[in-house]
């Protein structure tokens, strides 16, 4: 187990600039420019966000806009549907890395977790996992189980698959899903299935009580288009 999927205690308190790390800033809408990126990325360093997440399109320009900042850069794979092939993910994986993309958050297959096909989704999951493990330093990976979509069961079944898989993370929602983004619900139910993963919450997070509700159930980040409001409502009531 990597230092980065070991699961710290809870911390529910947290200061402004310690929720701005656990942050994943975040733009994934089709019509982004260039333009759009590059202020992403200025906030990104202006907040002290731990990462930006953008589509695979633009990971080099975020990786050359963050160089030497400290802030990373995270590149969607399968995004959104996650139905795309297992060939097609692991070429998306690679360009991705190649261009600059520190962490990997790849769409699961939906299909086979509604199916119960745990062969075809840990085979595919570990074709990502290897690209990713397979670089120096390695690359996080991040699995997106688009919880509000799935039963109970299922979400354990992704869970369990993304655990064996070695996944760094299962994070919750792709939020944009007609079904919903991340619960507190969610949350509880993807930490009390494995301590072996840590948990991204996102999809519909745009408040500082929502950002730290899923914290204090388990999550260690947040993915959001919404950070600078949360980060600058923290500030405001003096933390």
């Amino acid at each position: 187990m990597t230092a980065e999927s070991r699961t710290p205690p809870k911390e529910t308190s947290l200061s402004s600039e310690d929720l701005a790390r656990r942050i994943d800033h975040t733009l994934l809408k089709a019509e982004a420019t260039r333009e759009h990126i590059l202020r992403l990325c200025e906030e990104a360093r202006t907040c002290g966000f731990g990462a930006v997440c953008v589509n695979g399109r633009w990971v080099s320009t975020a990786a050359e806009a963050l160089h030497g900042s400290g802030v990373r850069v995270a590149s969607v794979v399968g995004f959104p549907l996650g139905a795309d092939t297992t060939r097609a993910k692991v070429a998306q994986t690679k360009e991705a890395i190649h261009d600059g993309a520190d962490e990997i958050d790849v769409v699961a297959d939906l299909a086979a977790i509604i199916e119960g096909d745990t062969r075809y989704l840990l085979r595919q999951l570990l074709a990502v996992w290897n690209v990713c493990r397979s670089m120096r330093p390695p690359v996080l990976l991040k699995v997106i189980i688009e919880s509000a979509a799935l039963t109970a069961e299922q979400k354990i079944l992704a869970c369990r698959i993304a655990e064996q898989v070695g996944a760094d993370f299962v994070k919750t929602s792709t939020g944009l899903h007609p079904a919903g983004g991340a619960t507190v619900e969610d949350v509880r139910l993807i930490r009390e299935t494995s301590q072996r993963y840590k948990i991204k919450a996102s999809g519909g997070i745009r408040t500082a009580q929502q950002a730290l509700a899923m914290i204090e159930a388990g999550a260690e980040r947040i993915g959001t288009s919404a950070g600078v409001q949360i980060v600058e409502e923290l500030r405001a009531a003096g933390r």
